[in-house]
């Protein structure tokens, strides 16, 4: 499984549900095996910059290609591109889950 998570920031607090709005457009591409798209709480002690997250699941590389290769991921980056100041992005392997007490 490939995690996607792509992070953020803003040109403007007023630009926040625009941007909210397009990404949410992502979650209609059928690529995605999970979506979510939030604001950031803004809770973290060290640093709050990020203004918006995005997490998706694929089940392959080959989903994730096609994810990025869809018409309305364009149509999304072309909204949202505009508004937003910087973005950071990570495609990684879900490594297997391992508790604590197994680790330990």
């Amino acid at each position: 499984m490939i995690r996607h998570i792509v992070f953020f920031t803003a040109k403007s607090p007023e630009n926040l549900p625009a941007i909210l709005d397009g990404l949410r457009l992502l979650d209609t591409i059928p690529h995605v095996s999970h979506f979510e798209v939030t604001q950031n709480r803004k809770v973290d002690q060290f640093g709050n910059d990020i203004d918006v997250v995005v997490y998706a699941e694929f089940e392959s590389e080959a989903a994730l290609r096609a994810y990025k290769a869809h018409p309305t991921y364009a149509e999304a980056t072309r909204r949202v591109r505009p508004l937003r100041e910087l973005r950071f992005a990570a495609d990684f392997e879900a490594a297997k889950a391992v508790s604590m007490r197994e680790a330990g």
